[in-house]
């Protein structure tokens, strides 16, 4: 059965994958873009000090759980149920499950919010424990997660809507709605900063501000397909049963590099103080290609893959799986390459102002190489999750998680002590374990999806992996010839180092580009062969 818009009428055709991720990816890139600039301004007020820790610990935890909530496992379930009931054709039923899920979710992080906030102390030696031998790094962490903690609340709730916007393909605006977090952030950094005894504190409120902001933004485009949800408190609806089932495991399976993320912190809070700011800062880099490419494509799939299962088109399902895997691979492979050659011009030219100091940045280089390793299997893991997820298979997701977070812990140790005592930088093996679990991570989904036979490679592979292995090394021999030392960075002024970094990575994208052309690669190439149901 033809699925329907809210007006009661059939839906139409949505736009190309290749189209849809495009316009996710631009809005994106404008939110990365303010993101760095966020990040720039952060780094001059705050650089990577004791206060700085605390408060990108406060800021990570409820940011930890809003991409579980918003991005990941509860999107993950509730767009194919809500797929299924598009599919059904009966307007009704869906308003009706997108009541109750308001209400289930909403009245769920409501109280674990109030909680948090009522056990702020024991959340920050929960997920800082480092931070308890320092009673004012403590108790600054403490006071923060208070004030950031409601952010969870609503931005899931933002998440929640802006997945019902992006299953009657409405891509753009939930795309565009993190813009507003940087904005918030950057203002209080630059005006409300300065009328704090402690700046930080200013940062902390931006956050809470941010969450309202968004959530308000989501609504009137929710309110035009008139879907604007009424919260209904109702776990023995059938949908939100479902969704509760299928999102309990994926809590866990489909977010389990964030989960490695999140544990970095958390040894890292056992670390040299900067340790939390030099890994926030080489992670917020590394998420820039994440954020832009490996969500964009992942987000335009999921709706695409749920409608082809719900219709039992299985070819086509492998066609857009291979499809998101070889876009991803497209991006991955050139920006983990420029992350890891360029590593340190670029922290330069962002970061190397106000408190930020050189040490600060060959710290973060060195943490940012290592996540850069992993680039590609932490894009791979967007893509390919949502072909269990799709399909309401959550049991093994869960099962490639577990393996992959003990691996993950395990590698932690194996490489963090060592560079800890040998050369006193510890981040960089957390960093480094959390790519090389990320690959574990990828390769089992792949391969569970190969076994049942739900993915299967398209023809092409081969030609396609030789023009990507050449593109990439012509790129890799014009980024070296163009990059100088980097004390030479250091001694240029913000316009030279702009200017050159510009030049060099125009370069290096211009001759992937040109090797690529050359090899025979067009754009029609790029184009999914299905068509979004």
């Amino acid at each position: 059965m033809s699925t329907v818009t809210p007006s009661g009428g059939p839906e139409p055709a949505g736009p190309g994958l290749l189209r849809s991720s495009a316009v996710v990816g631009s809005m994106t890139m404008l939110s990365r873009v303010l993101g760095l600039l966020r990040d720039v301004v952060m780094a001059a007020v705050v650089g990577a000090s004791a206060n700085a820790d605390a408060f990108f610990v406060a800021f990570k935890i409820p940011n930890f759980l809003r991409r579980l909530f918003a991005e990941g496992a509860f999107a993950q379930a509730f767009v194919p149920v809500l797929a299924d009931y598009k599919e059904d054709g009966s307007i009704a039923a869906v308003r009706a499950l997108i009541d109750r899920v308001a209400g289930v979710l909403g009245g769920t992080l409501l109280v674990v919010t109030t909680l948090a906030i009522l056990a702020a102390p024991l959340v920050a030696a929960l997920f800082a424990p480092g931070f308890v031998g320092d009673a004012h790094k403590f108790e600054l962490t403490a006071q923060m997660i208070r004030i950031t903690f409601p952010y969870l609340l609503l931005i899931s709730m933002t998440g929640f809507c802006g997945a019902i916007l992006n299953s009657y393909g409405r891509f753009a605006v939930p795309a565009l709605t993190p813009v507003f977090l940087n904005l918030s952030l950057i203002a209080a950094a630059l005006v409300a900063a300065p009328w704090f005894e402690e700046p930080v504190f200013a940062l902390a409120w931006g956050v809470a501000l941010a969450g309202v902001v968004q959530l308000l933004f989501q609504l009137p485009f929710l309110y035009r397909l008139d879907l604007v949800p009424r919260p209904r408190w109702d776990t023995r609806h059938p949908g939100v049963r479902r969704i509760l089932k299928l999102m309990v495991p994926a809590l866990f399976g489909v977010s389990v590099s964030q989960i490695n993320l999140l544990l970095d912190t958390v040894l890292a809070s056992f670390l040299p103080t900067g340790s939390v700011s030099w890994l926030y800062y080489s992670d917020r880099l590394m998420e820039l290609p994440l954020g832009v490419f490996g969500v964009a494509i992942a987000t335009v799939i999921l709706p695409s893959l749920s409608a082809h299962r719900a219709g039992l088109r299985m070819a086509q399902f492998s066609q857009t799986l291979d499809w998101a895997v070889r876009s991803v691979l497209l991006i991955a492979v050139p920006a983990a390459i420029a992350l890891l050659v360029l590593a340190e011009p670029i922290l330069v030219t962002l970061f190397q102002y106000g408190k930020f100091r050189p040490e600060d940045v060959g710290m973060a280089a060195l943490s940012l190489q290592a996540y850069s390793l992993g680039l590609a299997a932490f894009m791979a893991i967007k893509v390919l999750a949502p072909g269990f997820y799709a399909r309401k298979d959550t049991a093994t997701p869960v099962k490639i998680g577990i393996i992959a977070m003990v691996a993950n812990m395990a590698l932690n140790l194996a490489f963090v002590l060592p560079l800890l005592y040998l050369y006193n930088i510890g981040h960089v093996g957390l960093a480094l374990a959390t790519s090389v679990a990320a690959y574990l991570n990828a390769g089992l989904l792949l391969r569970g999806l190969l076994r049942e036979g739900v993915y299967v490679f398209q023809p092409g592979w081969g030609i396609y992996g030789g023009r990507l292995l050449a593109a990439s090394a012509a790129m890799v021999i014009a980024v070296v010839w163009l990059c100088p030392p980097t004390a030479t960075w250091l001694a240029w002024s913000l316009q030279q180092r702009v200017w050159w970094l510009a030049l060099t990575c125009g370069a290096g994208g211009a001759v992937y580009l040109g090797v690529h052309i050359a090899l025979g690669t067009r754009l029609r190439h790029l184009r999914t062969p299905v068509p979004p149901a």
